[in-house]
């Protein structure tokens, strides 16, 4: 058996002693209560006295310890999550948001856990919450909306380093949900549509100014040849019939109409 960290003075080693002697002569029935077992994903902290043993966390399989001195606690080493509960805040710009979000940590070092810290899930609750509310108050809007990684990348640093003192290690921290006020979703909903119609417009006049020059382009090469005039006419049957409307438009040319008109006069 292992000695308790520092001095437990002589009235404790007459305990220890009188523990260990009360063992070896109710044995074998004392042997069950000595024995303990430890699952793989748990580590047993054993105190001596009211001391933490020397060697630190036991497991995972089987540790002893004396019946009448000795105590113990099981830590899970597993991951744990948790939801940060939404949490209104007032950004860089004075918009009051309202965020929530995840936490994923586990227990690094069980000593610590037990002996630093009353309840380290729950400190590391609020704490998440608090440093949700710290990150996002330094931001403005828009880096809410655009840059989560970071802010949660940033979460994750500030959080790490305060639960370090507590064997706690974050491992990842992300923004769940960002909710705006109703009257902030309308004004940035009726922004979004008013740059979208000026964008639409903007490209509607590059496509008629561009539609004007290839009509440029094309009339000069009509000019130059009379007979593609009659092609195209041609072509232009040629597409309604394939739509089959009952409504034909055949185009005379201004020529003959200018040829008819001087007839009558």
């Amino acid at each position: 058996l292992e000695d308790a960290d520092g001095k437990i003075g002589l009235c404790g080693m007459l305990l220890v002693a009188f523990s260990v002697l009360l063992t070896l002569v109710t044995l074998p029935i004392s042997i069950w209560m000595c024995i303990k077992i430890v699952k793989e994903y748990e580590r047993a902290i054993i105190f001596r006295l009211g001391r933490i043993v020397r060697g630190g966390a036991k497991g995972p399989g089987l540790f002893l310890i004396l019946p009448c001195t000795d105590s113990f606690i099981n830590v899970d080493m597993r991951t744990i999550t948790f939801d940060i509960p939404p949490q209104e805040v007032l950004t860089k710009d004075s918009v009051t948001v309202c965020v929530d979000g995840v936490v994923y940590y586990r227990v690094q070092n069980a000593t610590l856990a037990v002996a630093n810290i009353t309840n380290a899930d729950a400190a590391t609750r609020l704490l998440a919450q608090t440093t949700l509310r710290n990150v996002l108050g330094t931001k403005n809007l828009s880096e809410i909306l655009s840059d989560r990684e970071e802010i949660a990348h940033s979460m994750q640093s500030t959080l790490d380093d305060a639960t370090d003192d507590w064997g706690i290690k974050v491992e990842r921290v992300e923004i769940k949900d960002v909710k705006l006020p109703l009257q902030l979703q309308r004004a940035m909903a009726a922004e979004a549509e008013a740059t979208r119609e000026a964008r639409a417009k903007v490209i509607a006049a590059e496509g008629e100014m561009n539609a004007s020059r290839a009509l440029k382009e094309a009339s000069m090469v009509i000019a130059e040849s009379p007979s593609a005039l009659q092609l195209r006419y041609l072509q232009t049957l040629n597409t309604i019939a394939a739509e089959k409307n009952s409504t034909i438009i055949f185009p005379l040319p201004i020529d003959i109409m200018q040829g008819l008109m001087g007839s009558r006069h």
